[in-house]
């Protein structure tokens, strides 16, 4: 079944799946019909996957922002076999944009920290659209920390287009807290495994970003900044989101290529809202692969490893010119 939001570069899919469903109807189907059926299924097929082997990167972020696709909440239910929630930041309050909580993956206990923008109206003005406050970024660290004191792995699942912007979340702190999360994830002597699967938008992502092991879904995004506040700030203009999206280079292929993530999770054909329960085997798959090549290493040589892969980002050559 087609998602209810389709989005527009996708047009000429619907129509022919609309097509299809119509001579898929058919009461009596004649052999020709039959054949034209599975010619029709091949080209859907083909078409589908041609059209998402070539999106630009605006594509990619509107595909990242599919309002059916699968969050942190889906994957709770399609990927753990447990999941114990736990709440509160023990200072101001319990912030829904952030879920945290005891989880087993195939039998190994992990600590699951992971950004919900909610589906309905109402979550999602709980949840701030995933944009998190100074309190989300406390408990994340707080439940972090109690996973470390009992040896457990962590599984960060990004998804926010920033960390939440109020004059309430400045005054709380929202830069020191997030500050305060890179420097005592860095620290942590557990595996840490940390996964965009939408957006990951600044500091709001990498809040909950320092890992051993970073992995992107095929069609989301990871940037220091979202294409609209790029398009601001470079062009006056949120209009040229497009023109900042080709020009920040957060696609999942752009991070692979400049050594920013360690492994792209492919998506199924047509994107992951197409088919939540295949994108969660994927994923399932990828967590319990990355956790078992870690779970080897010693704390320090963790604490070590994830130094040097973060010192080694953005690192660049200079050469004078002669002539």
């Amino acid at each position: 079944m087609a998602p209810q939001h389709q989005l527009s570069f996708e047009k000429p899919i619907y129509q022919l799946e609309s097509q299809l469903l119509k001579l898929e109807a058919e009461p009596n189907p004649t052999p020709a019909l039959k054949d034209s059926i599975r010619r029709m299924r091949v080209e859907l097929t083909q078409m589908t996957r041609e059209l998402y082997e070539n999106l630009d990167p605006w594509q990619i972020v509107q595909v990242s922002r599919h309002p059916e696709r699968p969050q942190t909440a889906d994957y709770v239910e399609l990927v753990f076999d447990e999941f114990v929630e736990l709440h509160g930041d023990k200072a101001f309050g319990d912030d829904r944009a952030i879920i945290t909580g005891f989880a087993k993956l195939d039998g190994r206990k992990v600590m699951l920290v992971g950004h919900q923008k909610g589906r309905t109206l109402k979550e999602r003005n709980e949840c701030l659209y995933g944009c998190a406050n100074p309190e989300g970024y406390r408990k994340a660290m707080s439940k972090m920390e109690m996973a470390s004191r009992y040896n457990l792995p962590i599984i960060c699942l990004i998804d926010t287009p920033g960390a939440y912007p109020g004059i309430g979340a400045e005054e709380r702190g929202q830069a020191y807290n997030i500050a305060v999360n890179l420097r005592d994830m860095s620290t942590l002597e557990v595996p840490i495994v940390c996964v965009v699967i939408g957006e990951g938008g600044s500091g709001g992502a990498l809040g909950i970003g320092i890992g051993d092991h970073i992995a992107v879904l095929q069609n989301a995004y990871y940037s220091v900044i979202s294409p609209e506040g790029c398009a601001g700030i470079l062009w006056k203009h949120s209009k040229h989101a497009d023109k900042a999206a080709q020009a920040l280079r957060f696609t999942s292929k752009d991070l692979m290529e400049l050594g920013i993530i360690d492994e792209v999770v492919p998506e199924p054909l047509g994107g992951a809202h197409r088919n939540h329960r295949q994108m969660a085997m994927a994923l399932k798959g990828m967590l319990s692969s990355s956790l078992q090549s870690l779970e080897g290493m010693s704390g320090q040589e963790l604490v070590n490893r994830r130094y040097d892969r973060f010192r080694k980002i953005g690192v660049f050559e200079e050469a004078a010119t002669v002539g």
